[in-house]
């Protein structure tokens, strides 16, 4: 097999790395690991090829045909060996491109060996085949991987099985979705007690934890990192004048002639954005800017239906796209030879995904990778040197499993019941060997098994929640067959408001979109969607049909899932950036192009940097301003917010108005405070002495924690089985979904306040939601920094986007697009050194109303995330 595998390198004039020849040996030594190389260095090879190496030797099996045949029954027949490797990618839309990757090798290293994938987008006919045998490696995803766990003959079928391989480790590690892998691994490993386990990334931080994580507690592993010499160019695309005074996605399509003059200057580029929505707006604006592109710039996103997705994805293969704009969909796996380029609008938000995404360029060992930051704003140019000072310095974020989601391991029970049954101290030791369920007391273990034997207390009367039961051996099954379709139809940990499909009327599926945008829309209206301007004729057993509509202002559709955080690492970088720019150094291209607007902060007031902690007061005729600048992303910022007005509230009853962005936030009071006193004060007191459970209650007291808490127990619900979606063809809507949770919030709070589910719900919503040990960290951060309160005559260039951020959203779009020019023809004209007040009133007025005319609700037409809305009660 060895001097077959030389030939085979050699035969495509590759020469093996150090990193692939070391996962080879590890995995013929019989050990498991964690391979980190870069994107394009050939992991797929080096965890394929050990695999090959090490078990193709197996020898096919014979079947000989029935007797009831006497013709031919002494033909035999060759057949594949049973399922050896189960290789789990974590999006489905990836299978059939590593399929084809791990098909390649087959015919000369193991011929007798057969490749399948299965996941949603499985045909019926193959599925069936593979219920009656499995090929010997499947790809799949974890949600296809807990149907298979949920057969009868489970242990049967994964009988001989040697090696598991975990693709994107990174994209699951910290999430519910990666919690259920781990429980799935576990259940793997207790029936074959040699089984390897692989996992793979391109971008992680906590490269051991990450590894312990997917290999369980105590389990020894081997950490291979592949030091493959690539280059990686990260830069900027600077607008010819950055604005000193910015608002959120000020520059957005502005910088559409320079974007058009890159595509242009490149083979085949990718064009990522951070929202669907915002994938939209920029592919319709690139083919209004260049209508001679039809055909060779197309559209991909998530919710576009398969095969156009399928479509972009071979043009990208064949390099026949001059350019994609995407989203996510294109940010794992998939190898496209011929982009050469990657641009990302707006900011990445994290260095991981970052360089997640250069990797998409130059996707081969020894080929440059290179992205291009285009900024939306004046303040997300320093995020180009921020990520490449980054970079340069190995800082990756780090991501870590979520810590016993006990809806998840409900929905594992049932699933374990329904594959062959189970004992609970068996399945308790099982459950402890992932590090997601380490620690698991005794007490929350009961309560699991008494939620699914029954329900809980207060269900215990229904014959629904009596989803698995001890039969007379002791052995949990599921009693009943009704039960067993339903769970099958709802296992994963993928939640998401209901879509709706949106089909040409009497024509094509063009793809989904959430029941909520649909729901506020009336026949007639129109709406932007997989590139085309589209008109809803009627809305009909969650399918929205539509046909082509011109002339009309169209809305956007706006999905769940696209606000992303600045990541802490990214944030980090921006102050030290800030730091260079306090002390002097203009050293890089993108501080340069921002000087302007820096040193008329410094100016005004001051620059945050990692000692001192920035705070600008201004008074108006709206009230009071405090700016603050701690720069820990948006969800810690409304938490901060919320917890500071509530804290200076508990002396002096006040009603504050929130504002926040990735940088800072703002706190509004319509009565005059002065800050000098109070702030310092509940700055000091930082984390209370009592520790994090105190800080916990403060958390909840001043936010709206109730109702918050409730969205998070809807995705709980769903996930732990309270909720049923319905059979295919019968789906239920959000509201559905949302009042049969509210109706379970409410009995529960009521007859059984001590479920579990509760204190889950609000357990995630600080955790997730409220990031509340990134908010700690941040109290604890300022409370030790130096602090600057700054009095402003006029707001300054960091304050005047949250001003922006709180009063967009209650003003029309033309006040908004009024408002905005004449703040910025002042602030402008107070700077001096500027263009012409006129000017930029005009040239300010008619951009606001452009964008918002393009996007209707839309803020900008790149500005990405919404904004949150402005709250108002009493702190």
């Amino acid at each position: 097999m060895k001097r077959a595998l030389a030939d085979w390198f050699a035969a495509r004039g590759w020469k093996p790395f150090a990193f692939q020849r070391a996962v080879w040996r590890a995995i013929g030594q019989g050990e498991s690991g964690l391979l980190h190389a870069t994107t394009g260095a050939g992991k797929t090879h080096a965890v394929w090829l050990g695999a090959l190496q090490a078990f193709a030797g197996r020898k096919s099996e014979t079947k000989r045909p029935p007797a009831r045949y006497p013709s031919t029954s002494t033909a035999i027949k060759q057949v594949a060996p049973p399922l050896a490797v189960l290789w789990l990618t974590p999006m489905r839309a990836l299978a059939a491109d590593t399929l084809r990757a791990l098909a390649e090798p087959l015919a000369a290293l193991a011929p007798h060996w057969r490749a399948g994938a299965r996941s949603g987008d499985t045909p019926s006919s193959e599925r069936a085949a593979q219920d009656r045998r499995l090929p010997t490696v499947l790809v799949t995803t974890p949600e296809s991987l807990s149907l298979l766990l949920a057969r009868a003959d489970a242990r049967e079928v994964f009988q001989h099985l040697t090696l598991v391989v975990v693709d994107e480790w990174h994209e699951l590690l910290g999430n519910k979705r990666g919690v259920q892998v781990q429980l799935a691994l576990a259940r793997l490993r207790g029936w074959n007690a040699g089984l390897l386990t692989w996992g793979m990334s391109a971008t992680l931080g906590n490269l051991r934890e990450a590894m312990h994580t997917l290999l369980g507690p105590g389990a020894p592993g081997t950490l291979v990192q592949g030091a493959v010499p690539k280059k990686l160019v990260v830069d900027s695309l600077l607008p010819g004048r950055a604005e000193r005074f910015p608002w959120g996605g000020h520059l957005g399509l502005t910088m559409l002639p320079q974007v058009v003059a890159e595509i242009e200057a490149s083979g085949t580029t990718l064009v990522f954005t951070n929202t669907r929505s915002q994938a939209e707006l920029w592919y319709q604006a690139l083919l209004d800017a260049k209508p001679e592109w039809a055909g060779i710039v197309a559209l991909h996103h998530g919710s576009l239906d398969k095969a156009a997705r399928e479509w972009v994805e071979q043009g990208l293969k064949n390099g026949t796209l001059k350019a994609v704009v995407c989203t996510s969909s294109l940010d794992l796996g998939v190898d496209f030879l011929p982009v050469e380029r990657v641009l990302q609008i707006g900011s990445p938000k994290g260095v991981a995904r970052l360089l997640q995404r250069a990797g998409r360029s130059g996707h081969a060992p020894g080929r440059p990778s290179r992205v291009t930051i285009v900024p939306t704003h004046s303040l997300e140019i320093m995020e180009g040197a921020a990520a490449r000072d980054a970079i340069a310095a190995g800082h990756i974020e780090s991501r870590h499993s979520p810590r016993e989601p006990l809806d998840v391991l409900v929905q594992h029970l049932v699933t374990v019941a329904l594959g062959g049954g189970f004992r609970p101290d068996d399945l308790l030791a099982e459950v402890r060997r992932t590090a997601a369920y380490e620690h698991l007391s005794d007490a929350n273990w009961q309560w699991c098994l008494d939620f699914v034997r029954q329900g809980g207390p207060s269900l215990a009367a229904y014959p629904d929640y009596r989803r698995a039961v001890p039969d007379a051996e002791g052995v949990w099954r599921v009693p009943d067959a009704r039960l067993a379709r339903r769970h099958r139809m709802n296992i994963g940990t993928i939640v998401s408001d209901a879509s709706m499909s949106v089909r040409f009327v009497g024509g094509a599926r063009i793809g989904s979109v959430e029941e909520s945008f649909v729901a506020r829309m009336k026949p007639g209206d129109c709406f932007l969607f997989g590139g085309r301007q589209l008109e809803l004729v009627r809305v009909h057993e969650m399918t929205a049909w539509v046909r082509r509509a011109t002339g009309r202002r169209p809305a956007v559709p706006r999905w769940n899932g696209g606000r992303m955080p600045l990541s802490t690492t990214l944030a980090d970088a921006v102050v030290d950036q800030l730091a260079r720019a306090d002390a002097g150094r203009w050293d890089s291209p993108e501080l340069r192009c921002v000087r302007p607007l820096l040193e008329i902060q410094q100016r005004w007031s001051h620059l945050p940097t990692p000692g001192t902690l920035l705070a600008e007061v201004l008074a108006s005729r709206e009230g009071t301003h405090l700016f603050l600048y701690p720069f820990a992303s948006r969800p810690v910022h409304m938490g901060l917010a919320s917890l500071i007005g509530w804290r200076v509230a508990r002396h002096a009853p006040r009603t504050f108005s929130i504002a926040v962005n990735d940088y800072g936030f703002e706190l509004l009071s319509a009565t005059p405070i002065d800050w000098a006193e109070p702030l310092p004060q509940v700055l000091r007191h930082g984390q209370p002495p009592d520790g994090r459970d105190a800080l916990l209650h403060e958390v909840l007291a001043s936010l709206n924690a109730g109702e918050l808490a409730q969205r998070r127990f809807r995705e709980i619900a769903r996930v732990a089985g309270l909720i049923f979606l319905g059979y295919p063809g019968e789906r239920r809507g959000s509201r559905q979904v949302q009042a049969s949770s509210s109706l379970f919030w409410e009995v529960l709070r009521k007859y059984d306040p001590a479920n579990r589910l509760l204190a889950q719900a609000e357990a995630e919503l600080l955790a997730q939601e409220l990031e509340i040990g990134r908010l700690a960290a941040s109290l604890a951060r300022m409370a030790g920094q130096r602090l600057v309160l700054q009095p402003l005559a006029r707001p300054s260039p960091f304050a005047f986007p949250l001003m922006v951020e709180r009063f967009r959203e209650k003003l029309s779009n033309e006040s908004v697009a009024a408002r905005i020019a004449r703040m910025v023809a002042q602030l402008e004209q107070a700077a001096g050194g500027g263009v012409a007040p006129g000017e930029v009133a005009s040239a300010t007025a008619e951009g606001v109303r452009a964008r918002l005319a393009f996007g209707q609700d839309a803020p900008d037409a790149a500005a990405g995330p919404r904004p949150p809305r402005r709250r108002r009660g009493r702190a």
